[in-house]
């Protein structure tokens, strides 16, 4: 089984070019999986060599998925799931061998509403560089701006470089982490003037096509390093609301269904696949909307 998860790990990122977190994710659950099986073999047998693919039927599949379950949650089971699924269709076609999770139905998803902030807390939150700021300082202000204002995950900010900036039409050129797609977002003059900032106090400028994010040292900056600035501007700003970096993202998106924005085109802005991903805000926006009615009708 090792040898057929590195053989389709490759054809994952050479053949179907699918991003890099893509493959590290489907190459780490394949591996637990086989883990999961190889463990539940030894205790029958301990003279148990490697896991025979051919072998694997459903129920193993499905013991697999009500382990992982036991610790973690579905989302997680769903995604490894995704990836033994992916694993078997893709050997089904090439080899014609058996594929035991066909029929199988990933676990349903626990329905949740993403954690928001108000909008004079991401105010709070993005004027929280000192009044004076350094490098460091101008730099976390831009990055702050530049997710909230474009609605980016972590991975596609800490990829953007200069040459993906338009600053004439005030647009930005994003690259999905997700099958390496690219889409076209707005960016607003607050998030333009604190980029023009920092570009001034860059410590090496590479020109266009050099990172618009860097350490100290001129190196692009990681996705911890973003995590952990947004947490340090957190700290100062006094916000209550513990937000992430993507937290930023659906305060973005439910900002602007608040003030009008229709569910597709924050759909593209998004680059979600799925219109149903993005309607979760809609619940978002009614709950606000229930407490505004509760706080201010005399009769509510």
């Amino acid at each position: 089984m090792l040898q057929e998860i590195v053989a389709f790990v490759a054809t994952l990122s050479k053949v179907l070019r699918a991003s890099a977190n893509t493959v590290k994710a489907y190459r780490r659950d394949l591996l637990s999986f086989r883990q999961f099986l190889m463990d539940r073999a030894a205790a029958r047998d301990p003279k148990c060599g490697e896991v025979k693919v051919d072998e694997i039927d459903a129920d193993q599949v499905r013991n697999y998925l009500t382990h992982l379950m036991k610790r973690a949650s579905r989302a997680t089971a769903q995604r490894h799931l995704a990836a033994i699924k992916a694993f078997f269709r893709h050997r089904e076609v090439t080899t014609g061998g058996p594929n035991p999770t066909r029929g199988l139905r990933s676990p349903r998803r626990e329905k949740y509403l993403p954690s928001v902030l108000q909008e004079p807390e991401v105010a709070a939150l993005i004027g929280a560089t000192p009044e004076e700021p350094d490098r460091a300082g101008w730099r976390d202000r831009a990055m702050a701006e530049t997710l909230y204002s474009c609605g980016l995950r972590i991975s596609e900010l800490v990829a953007l470089n200069w040459a993906d900036l338009d600053l004439e039409m005030g647009l930005v050129r994003v690259r999905h982490g997700k099958g390496n797609k690219e889409r076209i977002v707005p960016i607003g003059e607050p998030a333009l003037q604190a980029l023009a900032q920092w570009r001034r106090h860059l410590p090496v400028d590479s020109g266009p096509r050099g990172p618009i994010f860097t350490n100290l040292r001129g190196a692009r900056i990681t996705t911890r390093s973003v995590e952990l600035i947004v947490a340090r501007l957190l700290a100062r700003s006094g916000v209550a609301n513990r937000i992430t970096p993507h937290g930023l993202r659906h305060s973005f998106a439910t900002h602007l269904l608040d003030h009008g924005a229709d569910l597709r085109s924050i759909q593209e802005m998004l680059g979600h696949a799925s219109l149903s991903t993005t309607q979760r805000y809609t619940h978002v926006s009614v709950n606000r909307l229930k407490e505004v009615y509760a706080r201010a009708h005399p009769r509510a």
